[in-house]
């Protein structure tokens, strides 16, 4: 059981007001909330121990390096990964994705085919049409009933001996749906093809087991999992690693370098060329140790209970519709109210304190195959409350009849 009081106490922002009221922060699918705990660890490393990592001898690189090397652990003990080596620290879940489609030629090849959802975040449409546009290969669509789930029957006949690469986020960010990602990598596998799952939306919200889920690779949003901004990660099986070329050259991503040839180096400093980012990995180390503290399935739990009581109280709003309104979905309520545009519903309730998402959420696909401009998007966290909930429903409730 959580104690929520305690832990918005460890979140210094929900103190805030904004035009006069308090803060009330629905948008936690953009970005979440950073405990103090991880505040901390930022100006301690800036305060105590600044210094480049990995090749210097003096003791603040030393302190600095054996810090951001256990958050490295941390966060491969989080994900049950086999080995640190195969925990890959980036700059945020897009990099992570380009980062695998960059090289992902040595996977696909002209005429092969490589599978994408209608759910997608761009991040995990654009790279993979780069890549087909360099390749030769064709992209194809797993279509969207609906519920917002996606047509898994559509699926397994896309599949076949051209299938290479097969790419699908865990949660959808513009419905919160979950989607069955055990029974996608399976699938692809049966036919011999490589799997990405884009984890920005699971990682910080329900428990993963990476050896479990068996997808090739895996990504990670820093700053989606009480981290700060500027961090992720990219998880990937070993021999896919090994067989994946570097995306960046420079610094740190070498074994030895001549005019005539390069060798590069082993995992994982061969995908983390230059200097990363130093405060952020160790941070991102203690916002894993803030979530282990409350356990990973207690914050689901509670994370659940909240989309249950919102979705039952919004659904009360006459002419509010819900997109993605079923049972397997994250905290994410993605709705519409007829006639209303969201982004004059997002307007009015933020002039009463409330943050949440208005617009296509970086997935145009999924408002075209609805017919809409975008949504009003409430996401939600362990550190919200039902009364934040009433709330944002009497705001609603305001909002439609002062537009209606």
């Amino acid at each position: 059981m959580l104690d929520i009081q305690k832990i918005r106490a460890d979140f210094p922002i929900l103190n805030r007001e904004v035009n006069g009221r308090p803060l009330v922060y629905f948008d936690n699918a953009a970005t979440s909330q950073k405990p103090q705990q991880v505040i901390d660890k930022i100006v301690e490393y800036y305060t105590l121990y600044n210094a480049n990592i990995h090749r210097g001898v003096h003791a603040l690189s030393q302190e600095a390096t054996d810090l951001y090397e256990e958050a490295r652990e941390k966060v491969r003990a989080f994900f049950n990964i086999p080995q640190a080596k195969q925990v890959i620290i980036t700059s945020g879940n897009t990099h992570s994705i380009n980062a695998v489609a960059s090289g992902a030629h040595v996977f696909v090849k002209k005429d092969d085919e490589i599978i994408v959802s209608a759910v997608e975040h761009h991040s995990n449409i654009v790279p993979w049409q780069m890549l087909c546009e360099r390749v030769g290969a064709t992209l194809k669509v797993i279509p969207v009933l609906d519920s917002g789930e996606l047509d898994m029957q559509a699926y397994e006949g896309l599949l076949n001996e051209k299938t290479a690469f097969v790419v699908v986020n865990h949660v959808s960010n513009a419905l919160g749906v979950t989607n069955p990602v055990e029974e996608i990598i399976k699938g692809a596998h049966e036919h011999g093809a490589m799997t990405l799952i884009d984890g920005a939306q699971s990682c910080g919200h329900m428990k993963l087991d990476m050896q479990a889920l068996d997808a090739d690779f895996y990504t990670m949003s820093g700053h989606k999992m009480c981290g700060p901004t500027g961090i992720g990660i990219l998880y990937g099986k070993e021999e896919a690693l090994n067989a994946l070329p570097p995306y960046q050259g420079g610094g740190e991503m070498i074994d030895q370098v001549t005019f005539e040839h390069t060798t590069y180096a082993g995992l994982p400093h061969k995908f983390e060329a230059g200097t990363p980012n130093i405060a952020g990995g160790i941070a991102l180390g203690a916002a894993v140790d803030y979530l282990n503290e409350l356990g990973m399935d207690n914050i689901a739990a509670y994370e659940h209970e909240l989309l249950i009581y919102a979705t039952e109280q919004l659904k009360a709003i006459e002419g509010l519709k819900i997109y993605g309104d079923v049972v397997n979905k994250a905290a994410v309520i993605s709705f519409n109210v007829t006639t209303l545009h969201p982004y004059d519903i997002g307007t009015i309730v933020d002039k009463l304190g409330i943050a949440v998402r208005t617009g296509h959420h970086c997935a145009q696909p999924v408002m075209e195959r609805y017919s809409i401009p975008g949504t009003v998007r409430a996401s939600f966290a362990f550190y919200n409350t039902k009364e934040e909930i009433d709330i944002m429903v009497q705001a609603l409730q305001r909002a439609v009849s002062m537009l209606s």
